[in-house]
C-alpha cells in the first residue's frame, strides 16, 4: 500500500543570501548549511521543522557548472528570480508505484545526491512546479535515516501548508493516489485566480507564516 508524508518546503531564491534574508525577515530564524546538486547546479540552505521535515532553500549555484536541461522547481539564472515559497515535496514509500499510479504528469524518476545523501526524485521534464506548486514533487530516500534527524533543532516545527488552485480536485485526487497523510489542504479558487500556498511554522517567537504572494523580486 502506498503512503506519503509531507517531506520538505521548497523557497527558490535568486541566491542563497537572499533566501536567507527572506527566511530571517519571515521567521526570525537563521538557516544552516546544505550542499551542493551536482546534476542540477544548484546549492541550498535548510530548516529543520521537526524530524522527518523540513525548509529548503534552493538556488542556481553561480560557481557551478550549469546541466543542459532546465533545472527543477522552476529555478532559472535570472538574476530577477524571485525569492519565496515555491512547492513542496512528498516522501512516498515507493516512488515508482507512486508516480505510475499519478494522473497528474510529475515528471520523470531521477537519482540524485547531496554529499552523503542519495535519493529519487521527480522533475518534470520542463522544471516547472506541477500544478503551480500546489501538487508536490515525490521522493524517496536511500537509507532509514531522515537528513532532518541530522539538523538542528532550533524550535521551529511544522504546523499545516495551506494550496489553493482552480482545479483543487486534482492535486485531490493526486493525494489519494499516492497514500497521502498530514496537515495539508487544498482549497479552491475561481477559474483565472493565480494560486498560492501559505505554511504555517512554529517559531521560538510564536506562529509564523510564510505566503507565496508575498515573494521578493531580486
Amino acid at each position: 500500500m502506498l503512503h506519503s508524508h509531507i517531506d520538505h518546503i521548497v523557497i527558490t531564491a535568486s541566491s542563497l543570501a537572499a533566501g536567507s534574508e527572506y527566511i530571517f525577515r519571515t521567521l526570525g530564524v537563521a538557516l544552516e548549511s546544505g550542499g551542493e546538486h551536482s546534476r542540477m547546479g544548484t546549492h541550498n540552505l535548510l530548516l529543520r521543522l521537526g524530524k522527518d521535515v523540513y525548509i529548503e532553500v534552493i538556488a542556481i549555484n553561480p560557481e557551478a557548472q550549469q546541466p543542459d536541461r532546465p533545472s527543477w522547481f522552476g529555478l532559472t539564472s535570472d538574476y530577477n528570480q524571485p525569492t519565496g515559497l515555491a512547492g513542496w515535496v512528498a516522501r512516498t514509500n515507493d516512488i515508482t508505484a507512486a508516480s505510475q499510479a499519478a494522473t497528474l504528469p510529475l515528471g520523470p524518476v531521477e537519482t540524485m545526491t547531496r554529499g552523503q545523501l542519495s535519493w529519487q526524485i521527480t522533475i518534470p521534464d520542463d522544471g516547472r512546479l506541477v500544478m503551480n506548486g500546489a501538487a508536490p514533487a515525490l521522493i524517496q530516500w536511500d537509507g532509514t535515516q531522515h537528513p532532518a534527524s541530522r539538523m538542528e533543532d532550533i524550535g521551529c516545527t511544522l504546523i499545516s501548508l495551506e494550496a489553493f488552485h482552480p482545479d483543487a480536485a486534482d492535486v485531490r485526487q493526486l493525494l489519494e493516489q499516492i497514500g497521502f497523510e498530514g496537515p495539508f489542504t487544498v482549497s479552491p479558487l475561481e477559474a483565472g485566480q493565480a494560486p498560492y500556498l501559505i505554511v504555517h511554522i512554529h517559531t521560538p517567537s510564536g506562529p509564523k507564516q510564510i505566503d507565496s504572494r508575498h515573494a521578493s523580486k531580486g
